[in-house]
């Protein structure tokens, strides 16, 4: 199943692996969810992951960046028809229509009103695995 991940997801994911969004990232390193990516993904990625504050080791960011592009789905993202509150939250949601992405998780959801999501499903961590877990 591919999906989009919202950055706030990875970072929780890692810094609470025990947790709905430390699932999500399990199951994406697992190669049980493909996800689905483009160059300006990965570099707020990159740029989130290595701030000062989170603390993470820069090889373990190298080294989970490698894994996404090498498993994940690399992808040439159109514009949106109309622009989202926050111009920074457009490239995931390009990204996840572009794609074909099931689902675009997000720790925020409200940022994606639902009228400017052109029919994609965005969801909490805690929706996608309680929909995950129903279609398996």
């Amino acid at each position: 199943m591919k999906i989009v991940l919202d950055t706030n997801v990875v970072v929780s994911g890692l810094l609470h692996s025990f947790s709905t969004s430390g699932e999500i990232v399990r199951m994406v390193t697992l190669g049980e969810l493909q996800l689905c990516y483009d160059a300006r993904i990965l570099s707020e990625y990159k740029e989130v992951l290595l701030r000062t504050k989170f603390s993470f080791d820069p090889t373990n960011v190298d080294d989970l960046l490698a894994q996404i592009e090498a498993c994940g789905f690399a992808v040439a993202a159109g514009p949106l028809a109309k622009h989202l509150p926050d111009l920074d939250d457009e490239p995931f949601l390009e990204v996840a229509l572009t794609g074909g992405a099931r689902y675009l998780v997000s720790g925020n959801p409200k940022h994606y009103p639902g009228k400017d999501r052109e029919g994609m499903a965005v969801v909490s961590p805690t929706q996608f695995l309680e929909n995950y877990r129903k279609q398996k």
